[in-house]
C-alpha cells in the first residue's frame, strides 16, 4: 500500500514541476516541458477530478447534516463543530460512515484531520490582517497543532 501511495505522490508532483537551479533565468522554457511525459492536460484533468469529488462530498455532507463549511481552500475544508475530534463532524449511518460522504484515511479519496482551532483562534487571525472576509483555510490548515480542517488525499 505505501508504494502505490508514494507512486501517486511522486506522479502527482510531477505533473507540477518547476524549473530547479541549473541556470535558468526568468523567460526561459526549462527542461521538463521538452520531455515526453510533460502532460499539463493530465495534470488539469486529475486536479479537476479531485475539485468535483471534493465538491461532490461536501454537498452530501451538508445534504445529510445540515453542515456547510466555513472555509475552502484548494484541498483543504474547514468546518465549526463542538469538538476537537474528526469523529464529532463526520456522520455516521448504522455505525458506517456516510456513504459518498468523507471517510478519515491516509490513501487517495480519503481526508485527514489537519487539527483543531477554537472560534477565538479563528476571530484573533482576522483581527491580526485586520481583515473580516480572510479566508480561514489559507491559515487553520498551515499552523493548527491540534484545526477542525480535512484535507483531501
Amino acid at each position: 500500500m505505501s508504494a502505490i501511495k508514494a507512486t501517486v505522490t511522486s506522479a502527482r508532483g510531477k505533473l507540477r514541476e518547476r524549473p530547479r537551479g541549473e541556470g535558468w533565468k526568468p523567460g526561459q522554457p526549462w527542461r521538463a516541458l521538452s520531455r515526453p511525459t510533460w502532460r499539463p492536460d493530465i495534470r488539469a484533468a486529475v486536479i479537476s477530478r479531485t475539485r468535483i469529488n471534493l465538491h461532490r462530498k461536501i454537498v452530501k455532507h451538508a445534504a445529510f447534516t445540515g453542515q456547510y463549511p466555513v472555509a475552502i481552500l484548494s484541498d483543504c475544508v474547514v468546518y465549526a463543530v463542538d469538538g476537537e475530534s474528526p469523529l464529532d463532524f463526520l456522520p455516521y449511518r448504522e455505525g458506517k460512515p456516510l456513504p459518498g460522504g468523507f471517510k478519515l484515511g491516509v490513501n487517495p479519496g480519503l481526508v485527514k484531520h489537519e487539527g483543531t482551532q477554537s472560534v477565538l483562534w479563528g476571530e484573533g487571525v482576522r483581527e491580526q490582517f485586520n481583515a473580516p472576509e480572510l479566508n480561514l483555510a489559507r491559515y487553520i490548515c498551515r499552523y493548527s497543532e491540534s484545526a477542525s480542517c480535512s484535507r483531501e488525499r
